[in-house]
């Protein structure tokens, strides 16, 4: 059965591969399966009927069949379990990728979340740069982290797995910042991500969304 995911009718990044069904679009790329995309707008999604599906009112949704998921994170993992190509055989392997998993949403995201928040929210207040500084200390905390943690390898743990996917697409938030320039390698294994053929399939179907919607 082929799934159906939903994604803004107007993406607010104005396509550039930030919102959050990108990283799903990328997962059901990666591992070959064909999936359908329901683009539903701002007041769309705070409808009853998507609230059915997504009790925060947000994208991304997953549905097949008579499962239907929501949070990215959760659906990724879905994908990785059901196909192979984004969690390894062995075991240990396989747990050291779902860990990954969660450390790109629970301990790199929050920071950059706050970022964005801070910068759209609170550019107006006396306190801005201060908090600005803050905000931006932790992120470079977590990023020096994570950079002596890659080193020179190519990927986080080996091969190419989901964690690397949700690591790469929590960075890409970044990108606006420049922050991430700041670490070498950190800015090349972001870059391999985004040359792997699924992620530019899955780019350019999320960007012809914004496209055709323009036109």
């Amino acid at each position: 059965m082929t799934p159906t995911i939903t994604a803004f009718k107007q993406s607010p990044d104005r396509g550039k591969g930030l919102a959050r069904d990108m990283r799903v679009r990328w997962a059901l790329e990666e591992v070959g399966q064909a999936y359908e995309v329901r683009l539903v707008s701002f007041a769309a999604m705070k409808e009853p009927a998507h609230r059915a599906l997504h009790p925060f009112g947000q994208i991304p949704t997953y549905e097949e069949g008579d499962l239907a998921l929501f949070e990215s994170g959760a659906i990724v993992f879905h994908i990785a379990e059901r196909h192979a190509g984004l969690l390894p055989d062995d075991a240990n392997a396989r747990a050291r990728a779902i860990t990954w998993m969660f450390a790109a949403l629970n301990t790199i995201e929050p920071p950059i979340l706050d970022l964005a928040t801070t910068r759209l929210v609170d550019s107006d207040k006396p306190w801005y740069e201060q908090r600005l500084a803050v905000v931006e200390d932790r992120i470079r905390a977590r990023l020096g982290d994570l950079s002596a943690r890659l080193g020179d390898a190519d990927w986080l743990d080996g091969a190419f797995s989901a964690g690397d996917l949700m690591m790469v697409a929590v960075l890409l938030r970044l990108r606006p910042s420049g922050i991430v320039d700041e670490y070498p390698n950190l800015s090349a294994y972001v870059a391999r991500g985004e040359a792997r053929p699924a992620y530019k399939r899955a780019f350019e179907s999320q960007l012809r969304v914004f496209t055709e919607f323009k036109t």
